[in-house]
């Protein structure tokens, strides 16, 4: 398997990074004919982005029956989605069904930029690649005819800021990035103790800690810990010091980087793990027979000042059978086919028909990780990951890389 590290560290990153995706896809082949020729808008809460229809990408038309002998081929994170989900699908629309995954967001885009892959659904991009992954027409405008589920959808991401109307876009999974521990190897209560971010740099805690293998929430992590909220910093400086703050407290407590939190945790491995919201739910299954899933927990501010994201659900400009993938794409957002997902992905689905108090009656959250279930209001009061403009990524990334070369203990898979 390819590293992080070892696929970074192969990117120079220079020979794309005007033309929007950056390092993100440097070296990922027919990817560069498809780039924007300069930067596209970045957008926020305050410059929502409704984009365009290019002419060379257009709409599929409505009224068209789905592909037959077809297999709509998915990609998506590991344990991402269910595959009761997939065969489900698989026998309402008489097709078949191939899931392929990913380990990073730079192996996804070459996956679906790849015109022998020719994947129909990409399932997990976050909302803050949206700008990179439309101006660069990797993937395809939707049609709305086909979508009737999207009334399902929390209002507030009915049109979201960086997808106004959701021309590209279907909300998949929606997260908080918090600390998950395993309480009965720790011995203690991140909730009563009051340490917040700053609570895994103990030297108490050394070999016990894992990060995410992920460049913002890494230096995210670090910022939150020193106090700083805005995630989001285009100073040399400020991100300078993310990374050596970062950089200190891994060797302190010679924490490992790897986005296993759910297996960690469940094992053992590594008793306290950054983690996606979802990930610490995962936890739970992850336990050996007869342990509790009590004993896992997840810490997230009670005020909702974290970092809250969700990722998307789209379809690949060189998808063969697109029809099938909308059809897709609405069965994501049935709450009955979700709720599916949710029993084994553990990431809340933003459905209206699913509120928390459901999932923990229905068994796909534990009641004592309600606190992983993300509540609409966090989604509106949390700190987000914005896009960032090529110069300013290139900052971030080098940093992370200073740190990755700076750790002494590294045992990512």
């Amino acid at each position: 398997m390819i590293t992080r590290r070892r696929f970074l560290s192969g990117i120079g990153g220079t020979a794309v990074a005007s033309a929007g995706l950056g390092p993100l896809v440097a070296g990922c082949g027919p990817a560069a004919a498809l780039l924007p020729k300069k930067q596209p808008p970045l957008p926020t809460p305050q410059t929502m982005i409704e984009w365009p229809i290019y002419a060379g990408n257009p709409r599929i038309r409505d009224g068209l029956l789905a592909e037959s002998n077809a297999t709509l081929r998915v990609l998506a994170w590991p344990r991402r989605i269910s595959r009761q989900c997939l065969d489900a699908f698989a026998r309402q629309f008489s097709c078949g069904v191939e899931l392929s995954t990913f380990s990073t967001m730079a192996h996804a885009i070459a996956a679906i930029t790849s015109r022998r892959a020719r994947f129909d659904v990409f399932i997990g991009a976050p909302a803050n690649i949206t700008a990179a992954l439309v101006s660069g027409q990797l993937v395809r405008p939707l049609t709305r005819s086909y979508l009737p589920n999207v009334s399902q959808l929390w209002p507030r991401l009915s049109s979201p800021y960086y997808d106004v109307h959701l021309r590209y876009t279907i909300p998949y999974s929606v997260y908080t990035t918090g600390i998950a521990w395993r309480k009965d190897m720790l011995g203690a209560d991140l909730f009563a103790s009051q340490a917040g971010w700053s609570f895994p740099w103990q030297v108490v805690y050394r070999h016990k800690v894992a990060i995410l293998d992920d460049y913002r929430e890494a230096l995210c992590l670090a910022m939150l810990a020193t106090g700083r909220t805005d995630l989001n910093v285009t100073d040399p400086l400020l991100i300078d010091q993310a990374g050596k703050a970062l950089l200190a407290r891994l060797n302190l407590v010679l924490a490992s980087i790897d986005n296993n939190a759910s297996q960690g945790l469940g094992s053992g491995r590594t008793p306290i793990h950054q983690a996606w919201s979802g990930q610490a739910v995962a936890a739970a299954a992850e336990l050996p027979p007869g342990v509790p899933p009590e004993l896992i927990g997840y810490w997230f501010p009670p005020n909702g000042q974290g970092p809250v994201a969700n990722d998307t659900a789209t379809i690949p400009r060189g998808a063969r059978h697109p029809v099938l993938a909308h059809l897709f794409l609405n069965f994501l957002l049935d709450p009955t086919n979700a709720l599916l997902n949710i029993r084994h992905t553990g990431f809340t689905q933003p459905l209206v028909a699913l509120p928390t108090e459901l999932l923990v009656r229905e068994g796909a959250v534990p009641a004592s990780l309600a606190s992983a279930a993300v509540l609409p209001s966090f989604y509106d009061a949390g700190l987000k990951e914005f896009e960032l403009s090529d110069s300013v990524r290139q900052l971030w990334r080098q940093q992370w890389q200073l740190v990755l070369r700076g750790t002494r203990a590294d045992t990512r898979a």
